[in-house]
Protein backbone atom coordinates (compact mmCIF):
# COMPACT_ATOMS: atom_id res chain seq x y z
CA UNK A 1 0.00 0.00 0.00
CA UNK A 2 1.12 3.60 -0.51
CA UNK A 3 0.12 7.12 0.46
CA UNK A 4 -1.84 9.18 -2.03
CA UNK A 5 0.02 12.17 -3.47
CA UNK A 6 -1.44 15.57 -4.34
CA UNK A 7 -5.19 14.93 -3.89
CA UNK A 8 -5.82 15.22 -0.12
CA UNK A 9 -9.50 14.37 -0.53
CA UNK A 10 -10.17 14.12 3.20
CA UNK A 11 -8.54 17.44 4.11
CA UNK A 12 -10.18 19.24 1.19
CA UNK A 13 -13.63 17.93 2.09
CA UNK A 14 -13.19 18.63 5.81
CA UNK A 15 -12.37 22.32 5.28
CA UNK A 16 -15.54 23.06 3.29
CA UNK A 17 -18.42 25.06 4.75
CA UNK A 18 -21.75 23.27 4.82
CA UNK A 19 -23.44 24.25 1.55
CA UNK A 20 -26.01 23.31 -1.10
CA UNK A 21 -23.88 20.40 -2.26
CA UNK A 22 -24.03 18.78 1.17
CA UNK A 23 -27.78 19.35 1.41
CA UNK A 24 -28.22 17.71 -1.99
CA UNK A 25 -26.21 14.65 -0.92
CA UNK A 26 -28.29 14.33 2.26
CA UNK A 27 -31.48 14.55 0.18
CA UNK A 28 -30.36 11.96 -2.39
CA UNK A 29 -29.19 9.50 0.25
CA UNK A 30 -32.00 10.32 2.64
CA UNK A 31 -34.89 9.74 0.24
CA UNK A 32 -33.61 6.28 -0.61
CA UNK A 33 -33.01 5.40 3.02
CA UNK A 34 -36.44 6.75 4.00
CA UNK A 35 -38.13 4.40 1.52
CA UNK A 36 -35.85 1.55 2.58
CA UNK A 37 -36.94 2.17 6.16
CA UNK A 38 -40.60 2.30 5.09
CA UNK A 39 -40.17 -1.16 3.59
CA UNK A 40 -38.70 -2.38 6.88
CA UNK A 41 -41.08 -0.65 9.30
CA UNK A 42 -44.30 -1.46 7.49
CA UNK A 43 -43.80 -5.07 8.61
CA UNK A 44 -45.35 -4.82 12.11
CA UNK A 45 -48.61 -3.31 10.84
CA UNK A 46 -48.78 -5.62 7.81
CA UNK A 47 -48.08 -8.73 9.90
CA UNK A 48 -50.68 -7.86 12.52
CA UNK A 49 -53.21 -7.35 9.69
CA UNK A 50 -52.25 -10.72 8.17
CA UNK A 51 -52.88 -12.45 11.52
CA UNK A 52 -56.18 -10.64 12.03
CA UNK A 53 -57.39 -11.61 8.54
CA UNK A 54 -56.34 -15.26 8.92
CA UNK A 55 -53.75 -15.03 6.12
CA UNK A 56 -50.95 -15.87 8.56
CA UNK A 57 -50.08 -16.99 12.10
CA UNK A 58 -47.22 -16.34 14.55
CA UNK A 59 -44.96 -19.04 13.13
CA UNK A 60 -45.49 -17.89 9.53
CA UNK A 61 -44.88 -14.29 10.56
CA UNK A 62 -41.60 -15.39 12.12
CA UNK A 63 -40.69 -17.02 8.81
CA UNK A 64 -41.54 -13.76 7.00
CA UNK A 65 -39.27 -11.79 9.33
CA UNK A 66 -36.50 -14.36 9.10
CA UNK A 67 -36.66 -14.26 5.29
CA UNK A 68 -36.32 -10.50 5.57
CA UNK A 69 -33.21 -10.80 7.71
CA UNK A 70 -31.61 -13.50 5.57
CA UNK A 71 -32.12 -11.29 2.54
CA UNK A 72 -30.71 -8.32 4.43
CA UNK A 73 -27.74 -10.45 5.45
CA UNK A 74 -26.97 -11.24 1.81
CA UNK A 75 -27.50 -7.61 0.81
CA UNK A 76 -25.29 -6.39 3.62
CA UNK A 77 -22.40 -8.70 2.74
CA UNK A 78 -22.62 -8.12 -1.01
CA UNK A 79 -22.91 -4.34 -0.66
CA UNK A 80 -19.75 -4.23 1.44
CA UNK A 81 -17.80 -6.18 -1.16
CA UNK A 82 -19.28 -4.37 -4.17
CA UNK A 83 -19.15 -0.93 -2.56
CA UNK A 84 -15.47 -1.20 -1.65
CA UNK A 85 -14.55 -2.76 -5.01
CA UNK A 86 -16.77 -1.02 -7.56
CA UNK A 87 -17.77 2.14 -5.75
CA UNK A 88 -20.41 3.53 -3.44
CA UNK A 89 -22.57 4.89 -6.26
CA UNK A 90 -22.86 1.65 -8.28
CA UNK A 91 -23.75 -0.44 -5.24
CA UNK A 92 -26.23 2.19 -4.05
CA UNK A 93 -28.21 2.24 -7.29
CA UNK A 94 -28.21 -1.53 -7.72
CA UNK A 95 -29.76 -2.22 -4.32
CA UNK A 96 -32.46 0.43 -4.74
CA UNK A 97 -33.59 -1.18 -7.98
CA UNK A 98 -33.86 -4.59 -6.29
CA UNK A 99 -36.01 -3.59 -3.33
CA UNK A 100 -38.16 -1.19 -5.37
CA UNK A 101 -39.04 -3.83 -7.95
CA UNK A 102 -39.66 -6.55 -5.35
CA UNK A 103 -41.92 -4.23 -3.34
CA UNK A 104 -44.10 -3.52 -6.37
CA UNK A 105 -44.36 -7.26 -7.06
CA UNK A 106 -45.30 -7.96 -3.41
CA UNK A 107 -48.46 -5.90 -3.83
CA UNK A 108 -49.72 -8.66 -6.15
CA UNK A 109 -48.59 -11.68 -4.08
CA UNK A 110 -51.33 -14.38 -4.16
CA UNK A 111 -50.31 -16.12 -0.92
CA UNK A 112 -47.86 -16.04 2.00
CA UNK A 113 -45.32 -18.31 0.30
CA UNK A 114 -44.91 -15.88 -2.60
CA UNK A 115 -44.95 -12.88 -0.26
CA UNK A 116 -42.17 -14.42 1.85
CA UNK A 117 -40.09 -15.09 -1.27
CA UNK A 118 -40.50 -11.50 -2.45
CA UNK A 119 -39.70 -10.26 1.05
CA UNK A 120 -36.40 -12.13 0.81
CA UNK A 121 -35.59 -10.16 -2.37
CA UNK A 122 -36.64 -6.90 -0.71
CA UNK A 123 -34.33 -7.77 2.16
CA UNK A 124 -31.33 -7.96 -0.18
CA UNK A 125 -31.92 -4.38 -1.28
CA UNK A 126 -32.79 -3.14 2.20
CA UNK A 127 -29.67 -4.58 3.79
CA UNK A 128 -27.43 -2.91 1.24
CA UNK A 129 -29.06 0.53 1.49
CA UNK A 130 -28.39 0.90 5.20
CA UNK A 131 -24.72 -0.10 4.97
CA UNK A 132 -23.91 2.20 2.06
CA UNK A 133 -26.01 5.20 3.07
CA UNK A 134 -24.48 6.13 6.41
CA UNK A 135 -20.93 5.29 5.35
CA UNK A 136 -21.15 7.28 2.12
CA UNK A 137 -22.55 10.34 3.89
CA UNK A 138 -19.70 10.20 6.43
CA UNK A 139 -17.18 10.32 3.57
CA UNK A 140 -18.73 13.45 2.04
CA UNK A 141 -19.41 15.55 5.16
CA UNK A 142 -16.89 17.97 6.77
CA UNK A 143 -15.67 16.60 10.11
CA UNK A 144 -17.08 19.59 12.04
CA UNK A 145 -20.63 18.60 11.10
CA UNK A 146 -20.21 14.88 10.41
CA UNK A 147 -21.96 13.81 13.58
CA UNK A 148 -24.86 16.22 13.15
CA UNK A 149 -25.47 15.42 9.49
CA UNK A 150 -25.39 11.65 9.98
CA UNK A 151 -27.85 12.03 12.86
CA UNK A 152 -30.08 14.25 10.70
CA UNK A 153 -29.97 11.56 8.01
CA UNK A 154 -31.07 9.06 10.64
CA UNK A 155 -33.91 11.35 11.73
CA UNK A 156 -35.03 11.75 8.11
CA UNK A 157 -34.77 8.00 7.54
CA UNK A 158 -36.72 7.14 10.64
CA UNK A 159 -39.62 9.45 9.93
CA UNK A 160 -40.55 6.27 8.05
CA UNK A 161 -41.62 4.81 11.39
CA UNK A 162 -44.19 7.60 11.74
CA UNK A 163 -45.14 7.53 8.05
CA UNK A 164 -45.76 3.78 8.01
CA UNK A 165 -47.39 3.86 11.45
CA UNK A 166 -49.97 6.56 10.70
CA UNK A 167 -50.12 5.68 7.01
CA UNK A 168 -50.80 2.06 7.88
CA UNK A 169 -53.48 3.14 10.35
CA UNK A 170 -55.41 4.56 7.38
CA UNK A 171 -54.20 2.55 4.37
CA UNK A 172 -54.38 -1.00 5.77
CA UNK A 173 -58.02 -0.93 7.01
CA UNK A 174 -59.19 1.17 4.03
CA UNK A 175 -57.35 -0.29 1.04
CA UNK A 176 -55.51 -3.36 2.32
CA UNK A 177 -51.92 -4.19 3.23
CA UNK A 178 -50.98 -4.67 -0.45
CA UNK A 179 -51.03 -0.91 -1.01
CA UNK A 180 -48.26 -0.44 1.57
CA UNK A 181 -45.86 -2.43 -0.61
CA UNK A 182 -47.06 -0.88 -3.87
CA UNK A 183 -46.68 2.74 -2.77
CA UNK A 184 -43.17 2.24 -1.39
CA UNK A 185 -42.05 0.24 -4.43
CA UNK A 186 -43.16 2.83 -6.98
CA UNK A 187 -41.59 5.65 -4.95
CA UNK A 188 -38.29 3.73 -4.70
CA UNK A 189 -38.12 3.33 -8.47
CA UNK A 190 -38.69 7.07 -8.90
CA UNK A 191 -35.84 7.83 -6.49
CA UNK A 192 -33.64 5.40 -8.43
CA UNK A 193 -34.07 7.66 -11.46
CA UNK A 194 -33.33 10.79 -9.38
CA UNK A 195 -30.09 9.32 -8.01
CA UNK A 196 -28.54 8.42 -11.36
CA UNK A 197 -26.44 11.61 -11.24
CA UNK A 198 -25.22 11.17 -7.66
CA UNK A 199 -21.39 11.62 -7.51
CA UNK A 200 -18.92 9.00 -6.36
CA UNK A 201 -17.11 9.44 -3.03
CA UNK A 202 -13.81 11.35 -3.60
CA UNK A 203 -12.30 9.55 -0.62
CA UNK A 204 -13.06 6.19 -2.24
CA UNK A 205 -11.69 7.32 -5.62
CA UNK A 206 -8.46 8.44 -3.93
CA UNK A 207 -8.13 5.17 -2.01
CA UNK A 208 -8.35 3.31 -5.33
CA UNK A 209 -5.59 5.40 -6.90
CA UNK A 210 -7.98 7.26 -9.21
CA UNK A 211 -6.45 10.62 -8.33
CA UNK A 212 -7.44 12.54 -11.46
CA UNK A 213 -11.12 11.60 -11.07
CA UNK A 214 -11.06 12.47 -7.38
CA UNK A 215 -9.39 15.81 -8.06
CA UNK A 216 -11.87 16.75 -10.81
CA UNK A 217 -14.80 15.96 -8.54
CA UNK A 218 -13.24 17.83 -5.62
CA UNK A 219 -12.69 20.91 -7.80
CA UNK A 220 -16.35 20.90 -8.78
CA UNK A 221 -17.44 20.57 -5.15
CA UNK A 222 -15.03 23.32 -4.05
CA UNK A 223 -16.29 25.65 -6.80
CA UNK A 224 -19.84 25.23 -5.54
CA UNK A 225 -18.82 25.72 -1.90
CA UNK A 226 -16.76 28.83 -2.81
CA UNK A 227 -19.95 30.65 -3.81
CA UNK A 228 -20.44 31.30 -0.08
CA UNK A 229 -17.01 32.97 0.16
CA UNK A 230 -13.31 32.19 0.09
CA UNK A 231 -12.46 28.70 1.30
CA UNK A 232 -10.10 28.20 4.25
CA UNK A 233 -6.67 26.72 3.47
CA UNK A 234 -6.26 22.95 3.38
CA UNK A 235 -4.90 21.77 6.72
CA UNK A 236 -2.15 19.16 6.56
CA UNK A 237 -3.36 15.78 7.73
CA UNK A 238 -2.77 12.08 7.46
CA UNK A 239 -2.25 11.02 3.85
CA UNK A 240 -4.81 8.66 2.38
CA UNK A 241 -3.70 5.12 1.65
CA UNK A 242 -3.95 3.69 -1.86
CA UNK A 243 -4.93 0.08 -1.28
CA UNK A 244 -7.92 -2.13 -1.98
CA UNK A 245 -7.67 -3.56 1.52
CA UNK A 246 -7.76 -7.21 2.52
CA UNK A 247 -10.77 -8.68 4.27
CA UNK A 248 -8.45 -10.40 6.76
CA UNK A 249 -7.35 -6.97 8.05
CA UNK A 250 -10.71 -6.66 9.82
CA UNK A 251 -9.57 -9.45 12.14
CA UNK A 252 -5.98 -8.27 12.52
CA UNK A 253 -4.52 -6.47 15.56
CA UNK A 254 -5.34 -2.96 14.28
CA UNK A 255 -9.05 -3.51 13.59
CA UNK A 256 -10.19 -6.49 15.65
CA UNK A 257 -11.55 -4.25 18.44
CA UNK A 258 -13.61 -2.30 15.92
CA UNK A 259 -14.90 -5.49 14.30
CA UNK A 260 -15.94 -7.04 17.63
CA UNK A 261 -17.56 -3.84 18.88
CA UNK A 262 -19.38 -3.26 15.60
CA UNK A 263 -20.67 -6.83 15.67
CA UNK A 264 -22.00 -6.44 19.21
CA UNK A 265 -23.73 -3.18 18.30
CA UNK A 266 -25.23 -4.87 15.22
CA UNK A 267 -26.57 -7.82 17.22
CA UNK A 268 -28.01 -5.69 20.03
CA UNK A 269 -29.55 -3.31 17.51
CA UNK A 270 -31.34 -6.25 15.86
CA UNK A 271 -32.61 -7.46 19.23
CA UNK A 272 -33.83 -3.98 20.14
CA UNK A 273 -35.50 -3.03 16.86
CA UNK A 274 -36.56 -6.35 15.38
CA UNK A 275 -36.64 -8.66 18.38
CA UNK A 276 -38.75 -6.31 20.50
CA UNK A 277 -40.18 -3.16 18.93
CA UNK A 278 -41.23 -4.86 15.69
CA UNK A 279 -43.19 -7.45 17.66
CA UNK A 280 -45.08 -4.97 19.86
CA UNK A 281 -48.16 -4.66 17.55
CA UNK A 282 -48.44 -8.46 17.35
CA UNK A 283 -48.03 -8.77 21.13
CA UNK A 284 -50.85 -6.27 21.61
CA UNK A 285 -53.18 -8.09 19.20
CA UNK A 286 -52.45 -11.44 20.89
CA UNK A 287 -53.14 -9.81 24.27
CA UNK A 288 -56.62 -8.78 23.13
CA UNK A 289 -56.32 -5.31 21.61
CA UNK A 290 -58.17 -4.61 18.40
CA UNK A 291 -56.14 -4.17 15.22
CA UNK A 292 -56.93 -0.45 15.10
CA UNK A 293 -55.92 0.07 18.76
CA UNK A 294 -52.70 -1.85 18.18
CA UNK A 295 -51.84 0.16 15.06
CA UNK A 296 -52.69 3.45 16.81
CA UNK A 297 -50.49 2.61 19.82
CA UNK A 298 -47.64 1.62 17.53
CA UNK A 299 -47.98 4.81 15.51
CA UNK A 300 -47.74 6.95 18.66
CA UNK A 301 -44.70 5.02 19.90
CA UNK A 302 -43.16 5.49 16.46
CA UNK A 303 -43.00 9.26 16.98
CA UNK A 304 -39.93 8.50 19.07
CA UNK A 305 -37.99 7.30 16.00
CA UNK A 306 -37.38 10.62 14.20
CA UNK A 307 -37.14 12.42 17.54
CA UNK A 308 -34.42 9.96 18.52
CA UNK A 309 -32.53 11.00 15.41
CA UNK A 310 -32.97 14.68 16.30
CA UNK A 311 -31.75 13.99 19.85
CA UNK A 312 -28.71 12.33 18.34
CA UNK A 313 -28.16 15.37 16.09
CA UNK A 314 -28.08 17.63 19.16
CA UNK A 315 -25.63 15.41 21.02
CA UNK A 316 -23.42 14.06 18.22
CA UNK A 317 -20.81 16.83 18.02
CA UNK A 318 -21.16 18.13 21.59
CA UNK A 319 -20.63 15.18 23.91
CA UNK A 320 -18.24 12.30 23.38
CA UNK A 321 -19.42 9.38 21.27
CA UNK A 322 -18.77 6.76 23.96
CA UNK A 323 -20.29 8.68 26.86
CA UNK A 324 -23.48 9.36 24.88
CA UNK A 325 -23.80 5.81 23.56
CA UNK A 326 -23.35 4.24 27.01
CA UNK A 327 -25.86 6.64 28.61
CA UNK A 328 -28.52 5.95 25.96
CA UNK A 329 -27.92 2.19 26.18
CA UNK A 330 -28.42 2.15 29.96
CA UNK A 331 -31.48 4.41 29.72
CA UNK A 332 -33.08 2.06 27.22
CA UNK A 333 -32.38 -0.82 29.60
CA UNK A 334 -34.20 0.99 32.42
CA UNK A 335 -37.18 1.61 30.14
CA UNK A 336 -37.16 -2.07 29.18
CA UNK A 337 -37.65 -2.94 32.85
CA UNK A 338 -40.45 -0.36 33.20
CA UNK A 339 -42.25 -1.79 30.15
CA UNK A 340 -42.99 -4.97 32.09
CA UNK A 341 -44.86 -2.99 34.76
CA UNK A 342 -47.11 -0.95 32.44
CA UNK A 343 -50.78 -1.57 33.15
CA UNK A 344 -52.72 0.89 31.01
CA UNK A 345 -52.53 1.61 27.30
CA UNK A 346 -51.35 5.15 28.08
CA UNK A 347 -48.46 3.85 30.20
CA UNK A 348 -47.55 1.35 27.50
CA UNK A 349 -47.47 4.06 24.83
CA UNK A 350 -45.39 6.40 27.02
CA UNK A 351 -42.77 3.77 27.88
CA UNK A 352 -42.84 2.43 24.32
CA UNK A 353 -42.21 5.96 23.05
CA UNK A 354 -39.17 6.24 25.33
CA UNK A 355 -37.84 2.86 24.19
CA UNK A 356 -38.25 3.90 20.56
CA UNK A 357 -36.56 7.26 21.19
CA UNK A 358 -33.50 5.62 22.75
CA UNK A 359 -33.36 2.81 20.19
CA UNK A 360 -33.27 5.17 17.22
CA UNK A 361 -30.88 7.62 18.85
CA UNK A 362 -28.58 4.61 19.26
CA UNK A 363 -29.09 3.66 15.61
CA UNK A 364 -28.06 7.17 14.55
CA UNK A 365 -25.05 7.51 16.84
CA UNK A 366 -23.97 3.88 16.99
CA UNK A 367 -24.51 2.23 13.68
CA UNK A 368 -24.99 5.34 11.54
CA UNK A 369 -22.07 7.41 12.83
CA UNK A 370 -19.70 5.65 15.19
CA UNK A 371 -19.17 2.24 13.58
CA UNK A 372 -18.32 3.62 10.07
CA UNK A 373 -15.81 5.97 11.74
CA UNK A 374 -13.88 3.02 13.14
CA UNK A 375 -12.91 1.53 9.76
CA UNK A 376 -10.51 2.93 7.12
CA UNK A 377 -11.94 4.06 3.77
CA UNK A 378 -10.50 1.08 1.89
CA UNK A 379 -12.35 -1.31 4.23
CA UNK A 380 -15.19 0.84 5.53
CA UNK A 381 -18.10 -0.84 3.78
CA UNK A 382 -16.73 -4.32 4.40
CA UNK A 383 -16.21 -3.52 8.09
CA UNK A 384 -19.70 -2.10 8.45
CA UNK A 385 -21.15 -4.99 6.45
CA UNK A 386 -19.54 -7.57 8.76
CA UNK A 387 -21.04 -5.85 11.80
CA UNK A 388 -24.42 -5.45 10.17
CA UNK A 389 -24.55 -8.88 8.54
CA UNK A 390 -23.89 -10.71 11.80
CA UNK A 391 -26.55 -8.52 13.37
CA UNK A 392 -28.97 -9.47 10.59
CA UNK A 393 -28.14 -13.16 11.01
CA UNK A 394 -28.85 -12.83 14.71
CA UNK A 395 -32.06 -10.99 13.85
CA UNK A 396 -33.24 -13.91 11.71
CA UNK A 397 -32.75 -16.43 14.51
CA UNK A 398 -34.02 -14.10 17.23
CA UNK A 399 -37.53 -14.13 15.71
CA UNK A 400 -38.04 -17.73 16.79
CA UNK A 401 -36.50 -17.02 20.20
CA UNK A 402 -38.99 -14.17 20.69
CA UNK A 403 -41.94 -16.40 19.74
CA UNK A 404 -40.77 -19.08 22.19
CA UNK A 405 -40.20 -16.59 25.01
CA UNK A 406 -43.53 -14.84 24.51
CA UNK A 407 -45.52 -18.07 24.09
CA UNK A 408 -44.05 -19.76 27.18
CA UNK A 409 -43.27 -16.88 29.55
CA UNK A 410 -44.98 -13.75 28.25
CA UNK A 411 -43.69 -10.29 27.44
CA UNK A 412 -41.66 -10.16 30.69
CA UNK A 413 -39.19 -12.70 29.32
CA UNK A 414 -38.87 -10.79 26.06
CA UNK A 415 -38.12 -7.56 27.94
CA UNK A 416 -35.54 -9.33 30.14
CA UNK A 417 -33.82 -10.63 27.01
CA UNK A 418 -33.60 -7.05 25.67
CA UNK A 419 -32.23 -5.63 28.94
CA UNK A 420 -29.52 -8.30 29.14
CA UNK A 421 -28.40 -7.54 25.59
CA UNK A 422 -28.23 -3.81 26.33
CA UNK A 423 -26.00 -4.41 29.36
CA UNK A 424 -23.59 -6.39 27.18
CA UNK A 425 -23.47 -3.48 24.71
CA UNK A 426 -22.74 -0.91 27.44
CA UNK A 427 -19.82 -2.98 28.74
CA UNK A 428 -18.45 -3.53 25.23
CA UNK A 429 -18.52 0.21 24.48
CA UNK A 430 -16.53 0.99 27.62
CA UNK A 431 -13.97 -1.79 27.13
CA UNK A 432 -13.52 -1.77 23.35
CA UNK A 433 -14.57 1.70 22.22
CA UNK A 434 -12.34 4.59 21.19
CA UNK A 435 -13.34 8.24 20.95
CA UNK A 436 -13.70 9.62 17.42
CA UNK A 437 -15.49 12.92 17.94
CA UNK A 438 -14.21 15.82 15.77
CA UNK A 439 -11.38 13.76 14.26
CA UNK A 440 -10.71 13.45 10.54
CA UNK A 441 -11.51 10.01 9.16
CA UNK A 442 -7.92 9.69 7.95
CA UNK A 443 -6.59 10.45 11.46
CA UNK A 444 -8.92 7.89 13.05
CA UNK A 445 -7.46 5.24 10.73
CA UNK A 446 -4.06 5.52 12.41
CA UNK A 447 -5.24 5.74 16.04
CA UNK A 448 -3.56 2.91 18.00
CA UNK A 449 -6.19 0.38 19.01
CA UNK A 450 -4.31 -0.36 22.22
CA UNK A 451 -5.06 3.11 23.61
CA UNK A 452 -8.83 2.62 23.44
CA UNK A 453 -9.69 1.49 27.00
CA UNK A 454 -7.63 4.18 28.71
CA UNK A 455 -8.97 6.89 26.44
CA UNK A 456 -12.58 5.81 26.93
CA UNK A 457 -12.08 5.77 30.69
CA UNK A 458 -10.90 9.38 30.61
CA UNK A 459 -13.87 10.38 28.44
CA UNK A 460 -16.44 8.69 30.68
CA UNK A 461 -15.11 10.47 33.75
CA UNK A 462 -14.68 13.83 32.03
Amino acid sequence: MSAAIGVDAGARLDRLPFCAFHRRIILLIGTGMFLDACDIYMAPGVLSALIKSGWSDLATNATFLSATFIGMLIGTISSGLIGDRLGRRFSYQFNLLIFGGASVAAAFAPNMAVLIGLRFLMGIGMGAEIVIGYSTLSEFMPRAVRGRTVAILSALTNTAVVATGFGGLWIIPTFGWQYMFGIVGVAALLVWVMRKNMPESPRWLESRGRASEADALLRAIEAEAAKKGALPPVEPGTAAVIDTGRFSELFGPDLIRSTILGTIVGIVGSISLYGFLSWVPTFLVKQGLSLNSSLASTALMGLGAPLGGLLAAMLADRTGRIKTLVTLTLLQGVLGVLYVYTQTQLELVAVGFGLTLCAYALVALGFGLYIPELFPTRLRLRGVSVANSIGRLAGAGIQFVIVALFTNFGVTAVAAFLVGALLVQAIALVVLGRETQSRALEDIEVMPASTAPAEVGRRLHA
